[in-house]
């Protein structure tokens, strides 16, 4: 019996999953499905650790954005998730090299009532900006930063408006998506009214 070659094929090696264990080993994470991106999954604990060995051994030197998904079951606004969901709030942080272009997702999750984590100024000096931000929106506190005061909202406002429990307003008025209301083209209106001819002429 002879065997086809289908048979005797070997596996197509796959780089980015290659790189993608190689990180989680280095970093001491966990390899996390995602399409066209590495993302790799750390405890909190060590989350300064991984991306500091993330910089200086694996060569991701530059900083690209930092922010995090509130995970929650109890929704102010919309529709609350098709199935129930372990509630955190998980922080997300990609960095790359500049080189060959190769980018990775770092995550952790934090508790959803008292998202603490310290902070990545250190390592990356571009997560002042994201970090602030972060803290503005999602209330995460990271311990260590020297600025966290507000980006865009009134030093006394209360409240994270992209967590999941804070109600909008505007949309307690008009329903999401909410009716959008649009105006026809002043020409378009002429030729729906009727014409009337003047008297006087």
């Amino acid at each position: 019996m002879t065997t086809s070659p289908s048979d005797t094929a070997t596996p197509t090696p796959d780089p980015l999953a290659d790189y993608a264990a190689q990180v989680a080993e280095a970093v001491g994470g966990e390899v996390v499905p995602a399409k066209a991106t590495v993302k790799v999954k750390v405890p909190t604990d060590r989350w300064v650790e991984a991306l500091t060995i993330a910089r200086d051994e694996l060569g991701l030197v530059f900083f690209s954005w930092l922010s995090a998904v509130d995970w929650s079951n109890q929704v102010e606004v919309g529709d609350p998730p098709e199935e129930e969901v372990e509630e955190r709030i998980e922080l997300l942080c990609t960095v790359a090299d500049i080189s060959d272009g190769r980018r990775v997702t770092f995550s952790t999750d934090l508790d959803h009532d008292q998202p603490v984590v310290d902070s990545l100024i250190d390592v990356y000096p571009g997560a002042d900006w994201h970090e602030r931000e972060t803290w503005e929106m999602f209330g995460v506190d990271f311990v260590g930063h020297p600025n966290l005061v507000h980006l865009y909202l009134p030093e006394r406002f209360i409240g994270n408006p992209l967590r999941k429990s804070f109600p909008l307003l505007s949309r307690e008025v008009k329903p999401w998506p909410g009716k959008v209301d649009v105006e026809g083209m002043p020409e378009e209106e002429e030729q729906e009214s009727p014409t009337t001819e003047n008297p006087g002429r």
